[in-house]
């Protein structure tokens, strides 16, 4: 049987190979659509990852993602577990003692030895004026370099953290394909990052919608499958 490919190599694979297709179209609150590629999503993970290696984080660091937790359907938030994983790294949804840890935009403050703050623009600008102690992160990930190596990890090496929810690597390869273009209002990072894991293993796309307009006419207008 041949072994499952894992998140980190399927997106890789896919860069190369269909790296201008859609992967991740974001509607947010105020109905603003943002669209990024294959190419375009692992540019930014790839830059995550360099920007992990240039803050000295090592394979024992935790990272913890409350970004992810309030805001799960947003494109910037979910670069991190995939970045996270390619740098062999477990995404932590809340761990209080973390190396790392990476705020939304609404009054971030120090909140571990190293903290990030994502601006959650639809264009990804950075913000102005943070606190002592909290680096922007769009800032930081647009001045690394747009290629990372991939840090291979063991299949049962621990990938999402998550009371209830944990997740190996081997769990995440083996998840079930998405192979066209689905339509969620995903409401738990749980959720959101198991269907773009989804979607990137089995070449498919996904539109997130925040905004509460009507999600059936949003699918028509994308070509996309609602999930219910």
């Amino acid at each position: 049987m041949t072994p499952h490919r894992t998140v980190s190599a399927s997106l890789e694979h896919r860069t190369r190979t269909a790296g201008g297709a859609p992967l991740l179209t974001h509607y947010g609150p105020a109905t603003e659509r943002t669209e990024l590629s294959v190419a375009s999503f692992a540019n930014w993970v790839a830059k995550t990852v360099n920007l992990l290696d240039d803050l000295g984080l090592d394979a024992d660091a935790t990272v913890t993602l409350p970004v992810l937790a309030g805001r799960p359907a947003h494109w910037m938030a979910l670069v991190w577990p995939f970045a996270l994983w390619q740098a062999g790294l477990p995404a932590h949804l809340d761990a209080p003692d973390a190396d790392l840890a990476v705020l939304g935009p609404d009054a971030p403050a120090p909140a571990a030895p190293t903290t990030l703050a994502c601006s959650l623009d639809a264009w990804g600008r950075g913000l102005a004026d943070l606190p002592g102690g909290v680096l922007d992160y769009s800032t930081e990930a647009l001045a690394q370099s747009d290629f990372a190596q991939s840090t291979p990890a063991d299949k049962d090496a621990p990938a999402w953290v998550e009371p209830g929810h944990d997740l190996s690597v081997g769990d995440l390869a083996a998840l079930d394909p998405i192979t066209d273009r689905v339509l969620a209002q995903p409401t738990s990072a749980h959720e959101a990052v198991l269907l773009l894991a989804r979607a990137i293993l089995g070449g498919g796309s996904v539109v997130f919608v925040e905004s509460a307009g009507d999600p059936a006419r949003t699918a028509t207008a994308e070509k996309a499958r609602v999930l219910r």
